[in-house]
């Protein structure tokens, strides 16, 4: 007597079921801040511990713990699936769907729904298919589940790569890649240079501002330089890039034209984000701050730039860098064998055309990358991350079920 097959781990998919994952991880409250994610770490902790799959906790905040977890394939090589526990916040009264999973026809609203609560449920239900068909994938499976993503902090991911948690040959975040109805896997971000600029001046009655020196004005004029400067400056590109930033351009014409995108990657972009100075209406002020937040294309040697930015500053010896922190952007040759099996497997399950370009800034991705590990964002959802009545689909939420649990065997056959 000939014994039953098993269905495929992609037969065994289900859009309801992903769904009910999905609510289930939406009813947790993982705000961040505060960041407390031990309720829901305990949910899925049980939901694989069901499916017979071992975890690990790995915390240096006890209140934000990181999963890891690891199905084992056929041969000696890892693809990791990363997803984040902690949302953004929310204020109730602001939303019309309960904020903590709700249901209207094929949409599901909630905070998290689309960043990253939805492609998380994908995660878990493409292990979930592998167990409960018996199927051993072909490269070992990894999990991690991190928390503490929202804020930059270090308990997520900084925390498992300085402790050397994680040996992964790939990488997969489950970041929502989609806005204005294009797809894309997001192969590239964006390097940034954060600048606290200082002004000295000399302090008047304000009866009599030409008695003292204005230190407001004087950094005003410092800043409109660098302003004025930096976007004019033509960015070094590597070659590799040249193909993903006219994936980019094309991506984000939708929203925000061609011109304006392709200035996002071909020149530095430059945001005043604060500025500070003075006592009082009647004063001169005899001090001033700001902070500027520079972001360079990938690949661009971000010291050169800060270089420049110092150079500028000559012309003006009242003002100084106090403080400065950056970073170089980082990317996957469109063409490696990850993005080949993600970005192939995205155009099969939607049928429509799937982006390989750069992110406007820069998160786990970089940290991956830095690392040494080959990473790449991809996840169907909507355009509502971190906003009101945020929702996906229940198509999203089953195309990447799909695409996640397919990408094992893709991508053994694009490294063979």
């Amino acid at each position: 007597m000939t014994s039953p097959v098993s269905p495929s781990p992609t037969a065994y998919l289900s859009g309801e079921r992903v769904v009910d994952i999905a609510g289930d991880l939406l009813g947790v409250d993982s705000q961040n801040p505060p960041g407390d994610t031990r309720e829901l770490a305990a949910l899925v902790e049980s939901f694989l511990d069901d499916l017979g799959i071992v975890t690990e906790r790995v915390a240096v905040d006890p209140a934000k713990p990181n999963l890891l977890a690891t199905i084992p394939g056929e041969r000696d090589r890892t693809l990791l699936f990363n997803g984040h526990l902690d949302t953004v916040p929310f204020d109730v009264d602001e939303w019309t769907h309960d904020p903590l999973g709700e249901r209207d026809g094929d949409r599901l609203y909630g905070r998290g729904a689309t960043d990253m609560k939805g492609p998380f449920a994908a995660m878990l239900h493409a292990a979930e298919a592998f167990v409960e068909t018996d199927t051993t994938p072909p490269v070992d499976l990894a999990f991690a589940f991190v928390s503490d993503e929202e804020t930059g902090g270090g308990a997520g991911v900084s925390a498992l790569l300085e402790r050397d948690a994680v040996d992964a040959d790939t990488c997969v975040i489950g970041e929502t890649t989609c806005a204005g109805g294009n797809h894309s896997v997001t192969v590239a971000d964006r390097g940034s240079i954060w600048l606290t600029l200082r002004a000295s001046g000399e302090a008047a009655h304000g009866s009599r501002p030409m008695l003292g020196a204005n230190a407001i004005d004087r950094l005003w004029a410092a800043i409109t330089a660098i302003r004025s400067r930096l976007p004019a400056r033509d960015l070094d590109l590597p070659a590799a890039m040249d193909a993903i930033v006219e994936e980019s351009v094309a991506y984000y014409e939708p929203t925000m034209g061609a011109e304006t995108a392709r200035t996002l990657f071909e020149h530095p972009t430059v945001n005043l984000g604060t500025i500070a100075g003075g006592e009082s209406i009647n004063t001169v002020p005899g001090s001033a701050s700001a902070e500027l937040d520079i972001r360079l294309a990938a690949g661009v040697e971000t010291p050169a730039v800060l270089a420049d930015i110092r150079d500028c500053l000559d012309d003006y010896p009242h003002v100084t860098v106090s403080d400065t922190s950056w970073s170089v952007g980082t990317y996957e040759p469109p063409d490696s064998p990850l993005v080949e099996a993600v970005a192939s497997l995205a155009a099969d399950v939607t049928d429509e055309r799937v982006y390989r370009r750069s992110a406007t800034g820069g998160g786990d991705a970089k940290k991956f990358r830095n690392a040494g590990i080959p990473t790449v964002e991809f996840a169907l959802g909507t355009d509502t991350v971190h906003a009101v009545d945020e929702y996906t689909t229940v198509d999203a939420l089953a195309g990447t079920a799909e695409v996640y649990t397919r990408l094992p065997a893709a991508y053994a056959e694009a490294v063979d």
